[in-house]
């Protein structure tokens, strides 16, 4: 008897089965992944801007996960709490000192703690005030009004006595705009400065504009050196004009970054940072160097003219935060004690804003540009 062979209808029947359960299969891939996809579409807007999250699926009583904040503040110029022991400390050690005159001005931009001695009264600039010049020449940097290599023409107008080597050179020399903004903060060179003040419009321009960034005691009435002190500033506008460009109120981050590189390079760290080193039990022929052992970095510019000292910068703690600081000192010409006291307010900083060292007094007495 030979072999019983399927019929073609027992064949259909034994295929039906897994033909149709694949097909089943197949259908309800495409309908859950269209369902996936949409609900993936409305939810990613909301995931990508930080929407508010759906149910918790965590225990009932954890403590739910805070979005971590994206970057570090940059702070703002905004006073908020004084610092009344130090502010109070700065004024004892003014008082000591009847023939001087003397103003400061310390706030941490993280928090708004400051310290204020007369901190608006105007005061001879000397090369303090190359500062806001230097923020006013990269405000024009940053709208395009010049261009980082413009080459500024050295004429006699504009040559100034003191600090400084461009004054060596022949009249009609051409220097670009980024050596004399680097030169003007480096050496402090007056010839350099004189250069920048014409290139920006000249002496009542640049007044214009420093009253509208709020520098209301910051004046130019005579081309650098200017040894009369006639240029005036307060320790206000000087802590203001820096804080201005680190909290990102004004420049954008490539002319910050700038303005912060061309401050790096000053040259003359007597005053302010030496005066933080000493608050911190050190002292130092290099206080730069020395502070950053502390985790402290300063950025500073200090002004000299015999009859008048200042120092202005901003100062990187060792916490993270950081904080603008200016002093200013008008006395009796090259007399000691205005540098002092310069050193002795910065050392109060340090001690309040650091932690305490070992109250050294000033032992050393640089020249100062």
């Amino acid at each position: 008897m030979s072999a019983s062979r399927p019929t073609r209808s027992s064949t259909g029947s034994a295929w039906g089965a897994p033909l149709r359960l694949v097909l089943r299969l197949l259908v309800m891939g495409i309908g859950l992944g269209v369902i996936t996809g949409t609900t993936l579409k409305l939810l990613a807007p909301r995931l990508a801007g930080g929407g508010t999250p759906g149910p918790s699926l965590l225990p009932a009583g954890t403590p739910s996960l805070q979005p971590l904040q994206r970057g570090l503040s940059l702070g703002r110029f905004e006073p908020r709490s004084e610092l009344s022991g130090l502010s109070q400390k700065w004024a004892q050690l003014a008082a000591r000192h009847k023939d001087l005159q003397a103003s400061g001005y310390l706030l941490v931009l993280d928090d708004g703690r400051f310290a204020q001695l007369q901190a608006e009264k105007p005061l001879p600039a000397a090369s303090s005030i190359k500062t806001p010049i230097l923020l006013a020449a990269l405000e024009d940097l940053d709208t395009g009004k010049l261009r980082w290599n413009d080459p500024l023409l050295l004429t006699k107008e504009v040559i100034g006595g003191g600090a400084g080597w461009m004054a060596s050179k022949p009249l009609g020399t051409r220097f670009p705009f980024w050596e004399a903004a680097t030169e003007m903060i480096r050496v402090s060179d007056n010839s350099a400065t004189n250069l920048l003040i014409k290139r920006l419009g000249g002496k009542t321009v640049l007044n214009g504009r420093f009253q509208a960034l709020g520098l209301t005691g910051t004046v130019i009435n005579n081309w650098l050196p200017d040894l009369d002190g006639t240029n005036t500033t307060s320790a206000h506008d000087l802590a203001r004009s820096i804080a201005l460009v680190d909290t990102g109120e004004k420049l954008s981050p490539r002319a910050r970054d700038l303005f912060r590189e061309v401050m790096g390079t000053s040259r003359t760290n007597t005053l302010l940072p030496l005066g933080l080193l000493m608050g911190l039990g050190g002292d130092s022929a290099d206080p730069d160097s020395d502070l950053l052992a502390h985790g402290v970095t300063v950025l500073n510019k200090t002004g000299d003219i015999g009859i008048a000292y200042a120092d202005g910068g901003l100062i990187e703690l060792p916490n993270g935060q950081r904080a603008v600081a200016a002093f200013l000192v008008k006395g009796p010409f090259n007399d000691q004690r205005s540098t002092d006291l310069i050193r002795a307010m910065a050392a109060e900083v340090a001690r309040t804003l650091v932690g305490r060292g070992s109250g050294k007094g000033p032992t050393v007495s640089p020249t100062a540009r």
